[in-house]
């Protein structure tokens, strides 16, 4: 079966890209993803909670990253075992477009499954991976997306609070007992290749 979909990124191709090889964002975003690991140079594996129609089951995979061109494109070669539930191997094909300050992210995906969940039929498994697909890409956004900054505007015509009584007691705010969230993203090594691991994991486990 072939898979083609595109996505804007709120967010500069260089980051994008950096964000696609980081293991802790994609942990995120994939769906239902319990581990991410490095195997070898471009090479990954990862496990995940799948669930196909009434068929679920935990699914491991094998990634392979190919032609890496920073920060435009990979390729990207994997199988997948679901245990009784079947099998699938693929590859996809990712690029990165810039398009003013955000980024246009468009992938390819060519896979071959197997076993109970290939007798589920066409039209459930490629709702299942489109699916699948749409839960990555608004998780992957939502990490990217800007901290919104409120300012505060001043009121000239508010009443003035009156001071407080002497032997009133304490009124503590509770917006000031909540602590401020630090604006950005934490820095994390470049582990490379992870993004292949996302996407086909993603994709293709949807197939089996």
């Amino acid at each position: 079966m072939d898979m083609t979909g595109e996505r804007r990124i709120p967010a500069p191709r260089e980051r994008v890209w950096d964000a696609l090889l980081n293991p802790d964002v994609l942990k995120r975003a994939i769906p239902g993803c319990k581990t991410l690991e490095r195997t070898g140079d471009n090479a990954f594996k990862a496990t995940a909670a799948v669930k196909v129609g009434p068929i679920a089951t935990s699914f491991t995979g094998d990634i392979k990253l190919l032609d890496l061109t920073p920060p435009a494109s990979y390729r990207i070669q994997g199988s997948g075992q679901g245990g009784p539930a079947g099998f699938a191997r693929g590859g996809a094909t990712v690029t990165l477009a810039e398009e003013g300050g955000a980024t246009l992210l468009s992938y390819t995906v060519n896979a071959e499954v197997g076993g109970k969940l290939a007798q589920l039929g066409a039209r459930l498994i490629d709702s299942s991976a489109k699916q699948m697909a749409d839960q990555f890409f608004d998780r992957f956004s939502a990490e990217l997306a800007p901290t919104p900054h409120v300012e505060a505007v001043a009121t000239p015509d508010a009443p003035v609070a009156a001071p407080p009584e002497a032997n009133a007691p304490a009124v503590i705010s509770l917006l000031a007992a909540i602590p401020r969230e630090p604006l950005g993203f934490p820095l994390v090594a470049w582990i490379g290749g992870a993004a292949w691991l996302a996407i086909s994991f993603m994709l293709l486990s949807a197939y089996l």
